[in-house]
C-alpha cells in the first residue's frame, strides 16, 4: 500500500470516529445540567415471574401490577404485589378484579387508578392468540387492599399509557380493533390499529371527556410528566403485537392546559417498546423492551434518561439483564426494575420470565 493511500485511509477512519462521536454527543447533554450518574443494585427477586408487568409507586412502596399468563399462555393472572424497600420483602395482595394484561396506570392522592388493558380470547376452550380489550376503569386503595370500579372509558383498548396531570388523569395511545370490525379481538395474522386516543378522566366528577388525540398513533409506548406537561416516548406503530409491529423513536409533548401537542422532540436513541419507566428529577428513565425481526427476537438491557428542558438524551449504563415487559418504578432516587422476559415474546412452551429485580441507584 502506498504511503498516500494510507494517510487517506486514517484520514477516514478519523472523520467517522469524530462523525460517530459528535452523533453520540447531540444525546449526553448539552451542558445546560448534570449528566446522571448511578450504579446497579440487585434486590429481592420477584415471587411469581411473569411479563407485561407494570409499576407504580405509593406512599415509599413499589407495586406491581398485571401479568400476561404463562398457563393458559396468554391469560393474565392479574397479579399485584407490594414491595417494602425498608424490608426489601414482596407481599402479595389482592389481585385485580378483572384481570388483564397490558393496562394503564397512573396514581393520586395514595391511590392508584387502572385504565383498560386486554382479556384473553378465546375465554374458554384451547389456546388462544387474541387479546380482547376493555374500557374498564378502576381505583385501588393500598391502605385498604380494596378495588372499586370506576366509570368506563370511552373506547376500549389496551397497551395506552396513563399520566396525572393536577389531579386529572389522561388515558393516551395504545391499540384495539379497526373501526368497523366486527373482529372479537385483536390477532396477529388480522387487522388491528395502533391509536392516538386521549381521554381525560376526572375522579372528582367520575366523569370522561376526549382531548386532542396524540399525533403519532402508538402503542406500548413509555411516558413521564415534567413541568405539567406529558412526554409520550418511543412504542411501536400498527398492530399492538410485535411480531407483525415496528418500533419507533419519536418523542410527542403533550400540554394538558392548552389541549395541544408541541413540536416533534429529540427522538431517543434506542427505539424499542414494551419495557418499563420512572421519571426522576426532571428526567424520564426509560429501560429495557422489545423488537422482533425475522433474524432475531431481542430484549433490550438499554437504559436512557431524557431531559425535556434541554430537550436531551443521556446514555446510561445498560441494565444487567435484559428484558421486556419489566416493571419500573422510582423509590426516592432509585429506579427498580421488576421481573418480565429475557427475550421478545416466544411460544408459550419457552419459559424466559425471570424474577430478576435490579434497582439503579443515582448518585450525586
Amino acid at each position: 500500500m502506498s504511503v498516500r493511500k494510507g494517510v487517506t485511509g486514517v484520514f477516514v477512519v478519523l472523520l467517522a470516529l469524530l462523525f460517530l462521536t459528535a452523533a453520540r454527543a447531540q444525546y449526553q447533554g448539552s451542558g445546560q445540567g448534570e449528566t446522571p450518574k448511578g450504579r446497579w443494585l440487585k434486590a429481592a427477586s420477584f415471587p411469581e415471574p411473569e411479563e407485561e408487568l407494570y409499576g407504580i409507586t405509593v406512599s415509599g412502596k413499589m407495586y406491581v401490577l398485571g401479568g400476561f399468563g404463562l398457563n393458559p399462555f396468554g391469560k393474565p393472572p392479574g397479579l399485584v404485589y407490594e414491595y417494602d424497600p425498608t424490608k426489601d420483602t414482596w407481599t402479595k395482595k389482592k389481585n385485580m378484579p378483572l384481570p388483564v394484561h397490558h393496562q394503564a396506570m397512573a396514581t393520586l392522592n395514595g391511590k392508584i387508578y387502572m385504565f383498560g388493558g386486554y382479556l384473553y380470547y378465546p375465554p374458554s376452550g384451547q389456546q388462544g392468540q387474541g387479546w380482547q380489550p376493555v374500557d374498564n376503569a378502576w381505583e385501588y386503595d393500598p391502605a385498604t387492599n380494596n378495588w372499586k370500579a370506576l366509570a368506563p372509558m370511552p373506547d376500549k383498548r389496551g397497551a395506552g399509557l396513563a399520566e396525572q396531570v393536577d389531579g386529572k388523569f389522561y388515558v393516551i395511545g395504545g391499540a384495539t380493533m379497526n373501526p368497523g370490525s366486527k373482529e372479537p379481538a385483536v390477532f396477529p395474522n388480522r387487522p388491528a390499529r395502533s391509536v392516538g386516543t386521549n381521554d381525560m378522566y376526572d375522579p372528582a366528577t367520575d366523569k370522561w371527556e376526549t382531548r386532542s388525540p396524540m399525533p403519532t398513533a402508538r402503542n406500548h409506548a413509555f411516558a413521564g410528566t415534567v413541568d405539567g406537561k406529558i412526554y409520550v416516548i418511543g412504542g411501536r406503530i400498527g398492530s399492538p403485537f410485535i411480531t407483525v409491529a415496528q418500533n419507533v423513536g419519536v418523542v410527542e409533548e403533550y400540554d394538558p392546559k392548552t389541549d395541544q401537542w408541541g413540536a416533534p422532540r429529540r427522538p431517543m436513541p434506542t427505539p424499542r417498546s414494551g419495557g418499563g419507566w420512572g421519571t426522576h428529577g426532571g428526567r424520564i428513565y426509560v429501560a429495557g423492551g422489545e423488537s422482533q425481526t425475522r433474524e432475531a427476537t431481542p430484549a433490550f438491557r438499554a437504559l436512557e434518561a431524557y431531559e425535556p428542558a434541554t430537550d436531551t438524551w443521556t446514555i446510561l449504563p445498560s441494565m444487567p439483564v435484559p428484558r421486556h415487559g419489566v416493571a419500573g418504578a422510582f423509590i426516592g432516587n432509585q429506579l427498580h426494575l421488576v421481573s418480565g422476559k429475557v427475550t421478545s415474546s416466544g411460544a408459550s412452551d419457552t419459559k424466559l420470565e425471570t424474577g430478576t429485580h435490579d434497582i439503579f441507584e443515582l448518585i450525586d
